[in-house]
């Protein structure tokens, strides 16, 4: 339990995926102006991630590694997180219209995101073995980038009624929040 426990924390603080290895950096400042976006968006990475990580895991554990085709992983995880996030994304069109519109573009960029295909591949670098392990790292490491990407969009809110120096609006002002939470991180 207690190795469950650190799995968790090292996937949220320690090794976050946005903030330590800069995965799923678009989204992460696409998505970050308001809040509420940012914690629908942080919420579908983590669902997808999580849907993503147990079946690559069980896809690679029990069919690609016995059959000797570890060399289609990516070909295979990408197809596997392409249909979680054609899952998600009906669910959110069908339950959650206004939040559906809401992100526009950035809900089928899900697909692409390199953090969710970070994590189903630092499964098997950081060697866990387990399901239970597997699911640990992926639902943490989803609340990892929902935690990255609602901090970011708070700050954001609050620098919109701060007085940034006209050098600094936009673009540069994100990258430097970005940086500072980065090394906080």
């Amino acid at each position: 339990m207690g190795e469950l426990l650190l799995i968790a924390l090292s996937a949220v603080i320690i090794n976050n995926v946005v903030l330590t290895y800069f995965l799923g950096i678009c989204p992460f400042l696409g998505v970050s102006r308001r809040l509420d976006m940012a914690f629908g968006m942080g919420a579908a990475v983590t669902v997808v991630m999580t849907i993503a990580g147990l079946l690559t895991f069980l896809v690679n554990k029990h069919v690609l590694i016995p059959l000797n085709l570890s060399f289609l992983q990516y070909i295979v995880f990408i197809f596997v997180i392409a249909s979680a996030v054609q899952l998600v994304e009906l669910y959110l069109r069908k339950s959650f219209p206004v939040l559906y519109e809401s992100f526009g573009v950035f809900l089928p960029m899900i697909t692409t995101n390199c953090a969710i295909l970070g994590t189903c591949l630092f499964i098997w670098l950081k060697d866990y073995t387990t399901l239970s392990e597997a699911l640990v790292y992926s639902v943490f490491g989803g609340v990892g980038f929902t935690l990255a990407i609602v901090i970011m969009a708070g700050i954001r809110e609050e620098l919109d009624l701060a007085d940034v120096p006209r050098p600094l609006r936009g673009a540069a002002i994100t990258l430097f929040i970005a940086a500072i939470l980065a090394m906080a991180f």
